[in-house]
């Protein structure tokens, strides 16, 4: 699905997904039809610009990841602003990709989405797990009676390791020699037993606990 206010880029931008061999089930030109759109086609990505009348792409974003945490994100701007870029990555996006993009870039990354990477525009990805980091070194109020830790199995350990060092899903299948699948379902099952919600709550998680640098 693509979110976009200005009829041109976004029927240009469907048209090469569709050209690509791609479908798209919806388009949408403000943030309040975005949400009716997307809760209604339930697309597996949803391409999306954060400047839009009537509901701002943040929170179109948190919406419809809060209602599907399946739900991929891909956010497509033409701000490269710092503070936009990890704004959208907390609200739940999975990438950033600016629209400065090459059509071919932006087909790569709808499809690296579409399977569980973060993609972002060269720079950005840097820029976001410094705030992971910085996130993570924030102490974290515990509850009085807080239940144990779940227990994770050695392979689900090991695979949230390399997460928290950002790697990509395709890179962990290849380091440890397993299918892309299996680690989506590795992640899925961590994200349920952490009762997490998305890739940036998990980094996060094992950032604190000190993973990405053993």
């Amino acid at each position: 699905m693509v979110v976009d206010d200005h009829p041109m880029w976004r029927d240009a931008v469907a048209r090469d997904l569709a050209e690509a061999g791609l479908d798209v089930v919806a388009t949408a030109g403000d943030g309040e039809q975005a949400v009716r759109r997307a809760k209604a086609a339930a697309p597996d990505v949803l391409v999306l610009d954060l400047n839009l009348p009537a509901k701002p792409g943040v929170q179109v974003c948190k919406e419809l990841v809060g209602a599907d945490p399946k739900l991929r994100v891909l956010v497509l701007s033409a701000s490269g602003e710092h503070a936009d870029v990890l704004e959208a990555v907390k609200s739940g996006a999975t990438g950033y990709l600016l629209k400065s993009a090459s059509t071919e870039e932006l087909l790569d990354a709808v499809r690296r989405t579409a399977v569980g990477d973060a993609v972002f525009t060269p720079g950005l990805a840097g820029l976001v797990l410094g705030e992971y980091r910085r996130l993570a070194s924030e102490p974290v109020p515990t509850e009085p009676d807080e239940p144990k830790a779940p227990q994770l199995t050695d392979r689900e350990t090991e695979v949230l390791r390399l997460v928290a060092k950002g790697l990509s899903y395709k890179q962990i299948a290849e380091r440890l020699v397993i299918s892309h699948r299996t680690v989506q379902n590795h992640v899925q099952n961590t994200l349920g037993k952490l009762q997490l919600h998305n890739r940036v709550e998990l980094v996060r998680y094992a950032i604190e606990r000190g993973l990405d640098e053993e």
